[in-house]
């Protein structure tokens, strides 16, 4: 009987492993702070463009479900598709390479404050030319037009 005694009340060997039920989620927390950290700091480079010093307007900002193509041009009248250094002449061309001759893509010209207006105009007008109908000249918001 003293052995029954043993066994009952967990004193064997049989009875005293117990796994362990608790769910330790600190190194989960950890983990997804490191990585909130990582995306916010990559969040700000994955910006594509050309850096531009844009003009400011207080139009509201447009919000578009695909991601546009933006041509940027250059104080000194250099164009750009992306971050894609073209010539003028090779401007339509490449645009309906990269839209897929889709033309009702959205395209976004980027053009720097101090760029002379009539070489924007001439990027228009090749986009207009090619049938491109959905092209927007972007500029950023004044400081204090900000939210």
């Amino acid at each position: 009987m003293a052995g029954g005694l043993q066994n009952r009340h967990g004193g064997g060997r049989r009875g005293a492993y117990r796994p362990m039920a608790e769910i330790n989620v600190t190194p989960m927390v950890d983990v997804m702070l490191v990585l909130l950290i990582v995306f916010m700091v990559a969040a700000p480079l994955l910006t594509v463009g050309v850096p531009v010093d844009l003009p400011k307007t207080n139009l509201p900002s447009l919000t578009q479900p695909q991601e546009p193509i933006a041509i940027s041009i250059k104080q000194d009248g250099a164009i750009f598709i992306q971050e894609t250094p073209i010539e003028a002449e090779n401007l339509v061309d490449k645009l309906q390479a990269v839209a897929k001759n889709n033309l009702e893509s959205v395209v976004f010209v980027r053009g720097d404050k101090g760029v002379n207006y009539g070489r924007v105009m001439e990027v228009m007008g090749l986009l207009s030319s090619a049938g491109f109908t959905k092209a927007t000249l972007i500029a950023e918001l004044p400081a204090s037009g900000r939210k």
